[in-house]
């Protein structure tokens, strides 16, 4: 792109840059397949007349959308052989980030994994839909559907998300304090301080992808959680740390194995105990917790 540092083309991109990213980003669950979304966008975009291009915001959502709908349904088949439960990119997001409601939630890890049971196109409906607040037309447009079509499709999304995403917006404190609570029962290696943290039918679900060591399934109920957690720790020998950060917009701890980061646990939160764990510890996905990622929704 610095070959067009001056060009009104890069301008106008580098300027929704950051709103394209957080659109392909919350389609994929995946920052590395978003960059590659925003390169492909960028590709076709400069090559356009830009003359006859009457909104260039909602032209380059439609782009990258279209863009993305390509990408996901590759990645569907990714999915099918990964090892392991696929759990999303965690990204460190900006305090501001963390101070827009809409925009934590909407990134959250406990909603990205409720969009995952959506298919491509409820997924692409959705996410404009319902977070970036894109018109039907518009979005009929995106993704080659009618907007009778796309009524149906975000009505369908809608009702199948709000039956699995949590009951209610957490605030940060709140899930600071389940998260502190649940670090000084590892520490202290308190199983029955645990069991305290956590809601009878938690559910806590590892990425290695094959290349970390990682349960295979997810792991249910909070007996064999965490008995898991306690004895794996146990068993283990090395020097753990946990390390406060923040993560698609909500407090997370870094897990510190000897001195170096072995992945990032986000966790959910229903009536103040912790219902899910996601533990990311495959180091592909890890590659975006050193500097901050700016994510918008305008």
């Amino acid at each position: 792109m610095s070959d067009h540092a001056t060009d009104p083309a890069t301008e106008v991109f580098v300027a929704h840059r950051n709103l394209l990213f957080t659109v392909a980003y919350e389609m994929l669950g995946s920052a590395a397949d978003a960059e590659d979304v925003l390169q492909e966008t960028w590709l076709r975009w400069v090559e356009l007349d830009l003359e006859q291009v009457r909104d260039p915001r909602a032209y380059l959502v439609r782009m990258t959308t279209r863009q993305s709908l390509n990408r996901l349904r590759s990645m569907k088949r990714r999915k099918e052989s990964y090892v392991g439960p696929w759990l999303p990119e965690p990204l460190l997001t900006s305090p501001d980030v963390a101070e827009d409601v809409e925009l934590a939630e909407s990134v959250s890890m406990a909603l990205m994994l409720v969009l995952e049971t959506l298919s491509p196109t409820e997924r692409a409906v959705f996410v404009l839909r319902e977070v970036f607040d894109v018109g039907y037309d518009e979005i009929a447009a995106a993704v080659d559907k009618t907007p009778a079509a796309v009524r149906q499709i975000a009505h369908r999304a809608r009702q199948h998300v709000e039956s699995r995403r949590p009951r209610e917006a957490v605030s940060a404190s709140r899930i600071r304090a389940a998260l502190d609570s649940f670090r000084r029962t590892l520490e202290t290696g308190d199983l029955q301080g645990l069991l305290d943290v956590l809601a009878p039918d938690v559910v806590l679900m590892t990425d290695g992808g094959g290349i970390k060591q990682a349960a295979v399934r997810p792991i249910l109920g909070a007996d064999r959680v965490s008995r898991y957690m306690i004895g794996g720790i146990g068993k283990a020998q090395v020097t753990i740390a946990y390390e406060p950060t923040v993560v698609n917009g909500h407090p997370a701890l870094a897990l510190v194995v000897n001195g170096e980061t072995d992945g990032i646990m986000a966790i959910r939160l229903d009536d103040d105990r912790i219902s899910g764990l996601y533990y990311v510890r495959n180091p592909e996905k890890l590659t975006h917790i050193d500097s901050e990622t700016r994510l918008t929704l305008r």
